[in-house]
């Protein structure tokens, strides 16, 4: 297969199909119960949608005027930012020994919303980057439909399963989860190949903005949900879904919908940064949650001892 054609199949059959998977793979893991949470613990989501929808978006446009982009990297940065959590913020909250159903919580909420603020946003951003007469137009209507068979049909659909098979449900979602960071990961590479001719410029050029959003955001998160009381693994949760963004969604569009691999490359050195600060923060609040729970389970036993 010449590799025009091979481009071709991956862009508009395979990325489009292993978003529809990984996107059930999101719903097998939700109830309806998961949406009633906002009315229960009200604050701690409040806190970590405010977070995502609004401040996250906000950082990456003041990256994007401030760091010496081009403006397709530019574009980039909003396509990331618009694209908050997913199922990857998911996996690294439990292995991070967060607050597992806040996270799921956060991301359905999310995933439902951004649905009809990306188009927006994003027909903003390129404009305001790109210029008014610029070949790039992104079409709402057709954007937000796209964007509903890509994420809420296959929440609804896993949603579904996991309604009337709940046994297939929890046996499929950890391979769907794997499966989406193992899909990421050879998006990655399949973008490093395609523009092996610029990676190191657009590394050079997109690095620094890549790590400057990952930390400031996580910071934002960690201490934002510190700062309003929320306990250790609601923190936890927080700063990795605001971190941790949905990259898939984001390379998705930039090479679907707009046709431009320029504007993919800010998404894929993010998710080389963000798989780094993620597994370092695993480490860190993992070991603080096993630290903690060993001192309750000594306190407990010299409790006991004392009756």
């Amino acid at each position: 297969m010449e590799s025009l054609a091979l481009v071709t199949l991956v862009n508009t059959v395979i990325i489009p199909l292993c978003l529809f998977l990984i996107m059930m793979g999101m719903g097998l893991t939700l109830i309806t119960n998961d949406f009633k949470r906002v009315l229960k613990y009200p604050k701690a989501v409040g806190i970590g949608l405010t977070n995502q929808l609004i401040l996250l978006p906000i950082i990456g446009f003041a990256l994007a005027n401030i760091m010496p982009l081009r403006p397709e990297y530019a574009v980039g940065v909003m396509l990331l930012v618009l694209c908050p959590g997913g199922t990857t913020s998911n996996l690294f909250t439990y292995l991070a020994k967060g607050d597992v159903a806040l996270s799921v919580t956060m991301t359905a909420i999310a995933s439902v919303i951004t649905v009809f603020t990306i188009p927006i946003v994003l027909s903003f951003s390129l404009i305001y980057f790109m210029g008014s007469g610029s070949e790039f137009e992104l079409p709402v209507v057709k954007t937000v439909l796209t964007l509903v068979v890509l994420t809420i049909v296959p929440i609804s659909i896993g949603m579904l399963i996991k309604r009337y098979a709940p046994k297939v449900a929890d046996r499929s979602q950890v391979y769907v989860s794997r499966f989406g960071v193992i899909f990421l990961m050879f998006l990655v590479l399949f973008l490093g190949y395609v523009q092996r001719d610029i990676i190191v410029d657009a590394f050079i050029a997109t690095g620094p903005v890549s790590v400057l959003l990952n930390l400031s955001t996580m910071a934002l998160g960690y201490y934002s949900s510190k700062w309003f009381g929320l306990n250790p693994a609601q923190r936890t949760s927080v700063t990795l879904e605001v971190g941790l963004q949905n990259s898939t969604l984001s390379i998705f569009m930039a090479l679907t919908l707009l046709s431009n691999y320029d504007m993919s490359m800010m998404p894929a050195i993010y998710t080389l940064v963000m798989f780094l600060t993620a597994g370092i923060l695993v480490r860190i609040f993992s070991a603080r949650y096993n630290k903690l729970r060993k001192s309750e389970i000594e306190s407990s036993v010299l409790a006991a001892r004392m009756l």
